[in-house]
């Protein structure tokens, strides 16, 4: 005890206002970790995993965040190639997918196997289509080429056409095939992915409107995003490979038992090419099963372009140009403004033909 009681005079006060009273200090909260972001492109997807790509040609390895999953519905392509990500890293090579950017536009078709509206993206923010079909090897059916014009249309994305295998068959006998859509303002360019293309049309050079060979072909693909698409079979891979031999895509060999293409390429793919600064191609699977996603009856005939101008001149506001009295599309069809074949492309798809290149 201190000798002096004075000492203890106020010790109370003292105690209570600066021991009570003080607050407690607290243990320093560990600082949240900063997560790395870095924007990117899917250039491939594989089942639940995708391929980034950075502007710096990095390519990571992702997964999609839970919180993008459990806003998934069956309805909807959460993720898909061509879509611009913000990526979350987890070191250099892997990282989550964070945010998926608004989509500019999009090559959908209605998922397979299923009646009810759901949409499959084929390939996010596509500039273009080059819709790719051979001349022979397999035969072109040319339905199915109307309904991938349909489709691309529906979609609001240009399409161009690419007549491969000329070397078979000539620049003659291919246009004679393909002439309609020249007549109806489609760019064609007649290609052969095994030969050079100019040695063939440097025999026609009366014939070269509309045709080119590949170096136009990379004219027409130079800083866009261009979806290559078509049926298996075509040589879709092989013209790509032509363009920018470095990549080199398997390119299959026909089933010639069966005259159909084998499945090469297994899943949308997006691929820059070494023109330009923004030349992405986009190879997609030979689609065996082509449906318009969410196109109803009343706007199909303004995805045939021939149509547009007779569709609103029938005496029925609600005609289908199918079997109407007073149609203008049909009379443009007998008096040979419209093409009877595309016509009956029409029909079929109005009727919900289910197309599948097995049935030919």
């Amino acid at each position: 005890m201190p000798r002096n009681p004075e000492a203890y005079e106020g010790w109370d006060e003292v105690f209570e206002d600066d021991y009570f009273d003080a607050p407690a200090k607290s243990k320093p909260k560990p600082k949240k970790k900063r997560e790395r972001t870095v924007a990117g492109i899917v250039t491939r997807a594989r089942g639940h995993h995708f391929d980034v790509t950075t502007a710096d040609e990095r390519v990571i390895s992702c997964r999609v965040r839970g919180r993008l999953l459990q806003e998934r519905t069956k309805d909807l392509t959460l993720v898909a190639v061509g879509d611009r990500v913000q990526v979350v890293l987890e070191g250099r090579r892997r990282g989550l997918i964070d945010s998926v950017e608004e989509r500019e536009s999009s090559l959908s078709r209605q998922l397979p196997g299923t009646t009810r509206p759901a949409e499959d993206v084929i390939v996010a923010n596509p500039d273009q289509v080059l819709i790719v079909f051979s001349v022979r090897e397999p035969e072109p059916h040319l339905r199915m080429l109307d309904r991938f014009l349909a489709i691309a249309e529906a979609n609001e994305l240009p399409a161009a056409i690419a007549v491969n295998k000329i070397d078979l068959t000539g620049l003659e006998a291919a246009r004679s095939k393909f002439r309609v859509y020249e007549e109806l303002g489609y760019p064609l360019l007649y290609v052969s992915a095994t030969q050079r293309t100019e040695a063939v049309l440097h025999h026609h050079p009366a014939e070269m409107v509309q045709s080119s060979g590949l170096g136009q072909l990379r004219d027409l693909l130079l800083d866009k995003l261009t979806v290559v698409t078509g049926p298996s079979g075509v040589g879709k891979s092989a013209l790509i490979n032509a363009i920018d031999p470095n990549l080199n895509l398997r390119v299959g060999d026909l089933r010639k038992f069966e005259g159909k293409g084998r499945h090469t390429t297994r899943g949308a793919q997006l691929f820059r090419l070494p023109i330009g600064d923004k030349t992405f191609i986009a190879d997609t699977p030979g689609i065996r099963e082509l449906a318009p996603y969410e196109i109803d009856q009343g706007s199909l005939a303004f995805y045939f372009v021939e149509m547009k101008p007779y569709v609103n001149d029938c005496h029925f506001p609600n005609c289908t140009h199918d079997h109407e009295p007073h149609c203008a599309v049909r009379q443009a069809v007998r008096d040979g403004d419209i093409s009877a074949e595309r016509h009956e492309s029409y029909v079929r798809f109005l009727n919900g033909e289910s197309f599948q290149l097995e049935e030919w």
